[in-house]
C-alpha cells in the first residue's frame, strides 16, 4: 500500500502543479490583456456648427486644445450624425442605431406635457437595445458619465459611475446634476481617471459637457474677448462659449498626459448637432418664426444641423491623418470594439472607422429629422419631417409632414419644397437649390433614401 501511495503521489502533485501553473498563466495573461486595452475618451460638443473650430478655418473662434487634438488624430471634417438634435443623436451614438430604430427621436413624447410619466416607457423599450457603454462594462471596463445623459440614470445607462440621477422628482432630465461638468469644474472626471488607474483598470469616458449651448454666459474675460463693435452680443457670447468649451476639453486632455496615459487611450470627439446665433439669419423672413436660434440650423437637415467634425487619437496605434472620407454618428459602436476587442452586434450599419477598406467602401450617408419635441412610441415615422442623404458632392433632402403639435413646428413649417438638392463642394452653406436642373440626381438619391429607409 505505501509503494502504491509513493507512486501516485508524484502524479498528484504534478497534475495540482500543472493546474496551478495553468491558472496563474490565464490570470497573468488576462492582466497583460486588461493593462492593453485601452482606455477610451469620448468627448460631444452640445450645439456647435461644424464650421466653428480653428481647425475647421474658423477666422474668429478659438480652439487651441481641439486644434491639437485634431493634429493627432485620423481627422474627418465631413462628418454627420443621424438626427439633428441631442437626445436622439446621442442615441444613435451609444447604439449605432438610426432614431427610427432605437426609437428616440425627439426630445419628449408630448412636448411638455406629462413627459416623466410618457418618458418611462419610452426608456425602457430603448435600454433593450445593445451599447458600447453596456458592451465594455460587460467586458471589465469601468465606465463614467458626466453631462448630456437622456435615458434615466448613469445606471439605467450601464455606467459603473456617473453624475445624472434623472430622477424627475429632483428635476432629473437630459443630465442634471451631470450638466455641471465643465461649468463648475473637472473634479468628477479627474476622480474617475485617478480611481480606475488605482484599479489598473481600462475605462470609459462619457465627456459630454452642456457647453457651447445655451446658457450662454462664459466668463467675462472670455465674453471681452469676442464682444466689439459690429458684432451683434449673442454671436460674441457663442463665440465666447466655443472657446469656454474647448478650455474644458485642454483640461481634460492634458490630465491624460499628466498620467502618462494618453499613447493607448482613444480619444473620440464628435458634436451632437450643429447650432446657430439668430441674429446670423436676421435677413431671411422665416426667421420671424422661430427666435430661438438660427433656421436650418439646430433640429435641421441643413449642414448647420446635421455636419460635425469627427475625430479619433490613439496616439500608440493610429497615424494622424485628415481624410474626406464619410464618419458619422452610427460609426462609434463598431470603432470602440474594434479597438477594445470586444464584440458589436453584427447587424449594425456603421462601419469601423480604424478600417480604410471600410471607409473607402461607404459611397453614401443618410440621416432623418423628426419633431422636436414630438414622439410617438411604437410609430417613430409619425413625427418624421425629413429624410436626407449625402453621396459625393450631392445632398438630397425629402421633406415629410409628420405630427407635430408643439411651438417647435415653426422650424419646419416653413419649408414647403418636397425635395432639395445642393452641391456641398460648391455651395457649402446650401444656398442654391438644384432640384429642378437635375432631376435625375434627385430621382437617384430619392431611390437610395427609400432603399435605405
Amino acid at each position: 500500500m505505501k509503494s502504491r501511495r509513493v507512486s501516485v503521489l508524484p502524479h498528484t502533485v504534478t497534475f495540482m502543479i500543472a493546474i496551478i501553473a495553468s491558472s496563474l498563466g490565464f490570470s497573468i495573461s488576462l492582466f497583460a490583456a486588461e493593462a492593453t486595452r485601452p482606455n477610451i475618451v469620448l468627448i460631444i460638443s452640445d450645439d456647435q456648427a461644424w464650421t466653428d473650430y480653428g481647425f475647421m478655418g474658423h477666422a474668429d473662434i478659438k480652439t487651441p486644445h481641439l486644434d491639437e487634438l485634431a493634429r493627432r488624430s485620423l481627422s474627418f471634417p465631413r462628418g454627420y450624425v443621424t438626427a439633428p438634435l441631442c437626445r436622439p443623436s446621442l442615441a444613435s451614438i451609444a447604439t449605432g442605431l438610426y432614431p427610427f430604430q432605437h426609437g428616440i427621436t425627439g426630445n419628449d413624447v408630448n412636448g411638455h406635457k406629462n413627459r416623466a410619466e410618457l418618458d418611462v416607457p419610452l426608456r425602457e423599450a430603448f435600454h433593450k437595445h445593445p451599447t458600447f457603454i453596456k458592451t465594455l462594462t460587460s467586458n471589465g471596463y469601468l465606465a463614467h458619465q458626466s453631462g448630456k445623459w437622456w435615458e434615466g440614470s448613469y445606471q439605467d445607462g450601464g455606467f459603473t459611475h456617473g453624475m445624472t440621477h434623472g430622477d424627475p422628482k429632483r428635476g432629473g432630465r437630459h443630465g442634471d446634476e451631470g450638466l455641471k461638468i465643465g461649468r463648475e469644474g473637472m473634479k468628477q472626471v479627474t476622480d474617475f481617471i485617478d480611481m480606475a488607474i488605482a484599479k489598473e483598470k481600462p475605462f470609459l469616458l462619457w465627456y459630454a459637457p452642456f457647453l457651447p449651448h445655451t446658457p450662454h454666459n462664459p466668463p467675462q474675460r472670455l465674453l471681452d474677448k469676442y464682444a466689439r463693435e459690429g458684432r451683434a452680443m449673442d454671436v460674441a457670447k457663442y463665440y465666447a462659449m466655443c472657446e469656454w468649451f474647448d478650455e474644458t476639453c485642454g483640461e481634460l486632455l492634458s490630465y491624460l498626459d499628466k498620467k502618462k496615459i494618453t499613447d493607448n487611450t482613444l480619444v473620440l470627439y464628435i458634436c451632437d448637432n450643429g447650432w446657430a446665433a439668430p441674429s446670423t439669419n436676421a435677413d431671411d423672413p422665416h426667421q420671424e418664426l422661430w427666435k430661438g436660434f438660427a433656421q436650418r440650423s439646430k433640429s435641421s437637415p441643413y449642414e448647420n444641423g446635421i455636419r460635425t467634425p469627427i475625430m479619433i487619437s490613439w496616439p500608440a496605434h493610429l497615424k494622424p491623418e485628415r481624410v474626406e472620407d464619410f464618419a458619422q454618428a452610427i460609426d462609434f459602436f463598431p470603432t470602440i470594439a474594434a479597438a477594445a476587442g470586444v464584440e458589436a452586434p453584427p447587424d449594425l450599419s456603421g462601419i469601423n472607422l480604424l478600417d480604410a477598406d471600410a471607409r473607402k467602401g461607404r459611397k453614401q450617408v443618410f440621416g432623418v429629422c423628426h419633431s422636436t419635441h414630438n414622439m410617438t412610441i411604437g410609430d417613430p415615422d409619425s413625427t418624421q419631417q425629413y429624410l436626407w442623404c449625402v453621396e459625393g458632392d450631392w445632398k438630397l433632402i425629402l421633406r415629410y409632414d409628420g405630427k407635430d403639435t408643439t411651438r417647435y413646428h415653426n422650424l419646419h413649417v416653413w419649408d414647403k419644397a418636397p425635395a432639395r438638392l445642393f452641391n456641398l463642394k460648391d455651395d457649402p452653406h446650401e444656398k442654391n437649390d438644384l432640384a429642378e436642373q437635375q432631376s435625375a440626381i434627385v430621382q437617384r438619391l430619392t431611390e437610395a433614401i427609400e432603399n435605405w429607409h
